[in-house]
């Protein structure tokens, strides 16, 4: 006798699906912002939490930040969370520092490309700054996170291991949303070819100073920094305003126009992952971390204001007039900032 299939449930109705999204979306809230709360507690002057309340904080937020980027990314986010919620968990209980390292290394770098991958584009300047705002808290919110892990890592060297790694990730997701190289034209090619130098020479004139610059040299540099230091109370961040914010700047604003902008703003995940890793120097005040990334913010805006406008001179769109017709008809379109882009 053949037995009679069960029936298959009927699909949910949409009504059902909304009230489902709408209670993810509460509670992922709800765990990020009880998340953040942790993390923030031992810098408070009034801290008597208990040791376990910040880690645990940290935990729940690279789970958070996973599943977001997941969402974003057209992932399984269930199944990521999970998989993240466990590993940092277990890293934690264990309380191996390799174990804890790599879990502050991987939380750094899923917070420096959700933060460029959670942008919307941008027509018009105002909408670049708000852009750039959101993606900026995204990396502050997982510096405490990171901070919070307490991991015996050296800052500098975790700071270029989570660079490259949330650089090659970000470009990756950005080949996938541009269509591939093919479509990155004449000015997609110059940028790109820009932001890999600016970053290469950043990098290597860095290190070429600190490993192999004459004394008088290095001397002259601690006293321009110090001098600087002295006047802003913090000195801005190379790799942050010179690539990172401008080039999500000119990204943000192109991707209103053309998806090649992806690959601008996938460069801005390499000033991110600086502000992912600047609580981990001990030597960092909480105030001067916070006046740097302002600081690296406004100069990276500013600059990138002035790539947008020459980027629109050289495409045919000179006067006022043209640059509002021009963002006017800047409509290409997007997923919202809570759904899959791919």
């Amino acid at each position: 006798a053949h037995e009679t299939p069960e029936p298959t449930p009927p699909p949910k109705p949409p009504r059902t699906r909304r009230l489902t999204r709408w209670l993810v979306r509460l509670l992922w809230t709800v765990l990020t912002v009880a998340g953040a709360a942790a993390v923030a507690l031992p810098w408070l002057p009034y801290d008597a939490a208990p040791a376990w309340v910040p880690v645990s904080g940290a935990v729940t937020l690279t789970t958070t930040l996973s599943f977001a980027l997941a969402v974003r990314t057209g992932g399984r986010p269930l199944l990521v969370a999970l998989a993240a919620a466990v590993l940092s968990a277990g890293a934690v209980v264990s309380d191996l520092p390799v174990l804890v390292a790599a879990v502050a290394v991987s939380t750094a770098v899923v917070g420096s490309v959700l933060g460029v991958m959670v942008t919307v584009p941008a027509p018009r300047f105002p909408a670049v700054v708000r852009e750039c705002l959101v993606a900026t808290f995204v990396g502050v919110l997982t510096a405490f996170a990171v901070e919070a892990y307490d991991a015996h890592v050296e800052p500098e060297r975790a700071g270029y291991l989570v660079l490259g790694l949330s650089l090659l990730l970000a470009l990756a997701l950005a080949y996938r949303l541009a269509a591939g190289l093919h479509g990155l034209g004449r000015r997609g090619v110059v940028m790109l070819v820009i932001g890999v130098g600016l970053l290469a020479l950043s990098l290597a004139y860095t290190e070429a100073l600190t490993r192999w610059g004459s004394p008088e040299v290095r001397h002259a540099f601690a006293d321009a920094t110090g001098a600087m230091r002295d006047i802003l109370s913090a000195v801005p961040r190379p790799t942050e305003f010179l690539l990172g914010i401008p080039a999500l700047a000119w990204g943000v604003s192109t991707r209103a126009r053309r998806r090649q902008g992806w690959w601008g703003t996938a460069f801005g995940a390499a000033g991110l992952s600086v502000v992912a890793v600047s609580l981990l120097d001990p030597r960092m005040p909480l105030l001067e971390a916070a006046q740097a990334t302002a600081y690296s913010l406004v100069g990276g805006l500013v600059l990138g204001y002035l790539v947008i406008r020459a980027d629109r001179f050289l495409s045919g769109a000179r006067g006022r007039r043209a640059r509002r017709l021009e963002e006017a008809s800047a409509h290409r379109p997007e997923p919202g900032r809570t759904h899959a882009l791919l």
